[in-house]
């Protein structure tokens, strides 16, 4: 009886070790050939996003109602941002500004 009760809250713990994984996993933004793609991202609240350049010269990432910017970002490099709060923010290349991109926020 011992042995299932262990081995229940061992399984237990590993489904929710693996459901707490699942919902920490980051996304990824690239930015290639002078744009954000994918242009439009939906994420859940407290997704970390993270922005790679791609390209072969200097892009950054602006938010326009978020307020965060990072560096200017060289080629393979990145910049990360915790979107914890549910709405959708517009953001640009700051060097760039035709570049738009769009993170959509769910509860």
């Amino acid at each position: 009886m011992r042995y299932k009760i262990c081995l229940a809250l061992a399984l237990a713990r590993v489904a929710f070790n693996g459901a707490r994984a699942f919902a920490a996993q980051d996304a990824t933004v690239a930015i290639d050939n002078f744009a954000f793609t994918p242009a439009t991202l939906t994420v859940k609240a407290g997704t970390k996003v993270v922005f790679v350049n791609h390209d072969d010269i200097p892009h950054n990432v602006v938010g326009e109602k978020l307020k965060f910017r990072s560096r200017a970002l060289d080629t393979d490099e990145s910049f990360a941002f915790v979107f914890d709060k549910p709405g959708d923010f517009v953001y640009f290349c700051g060097l760039h500004p035709q570049m738009k991109g769009e993170i959509r926020v769910t509860p």
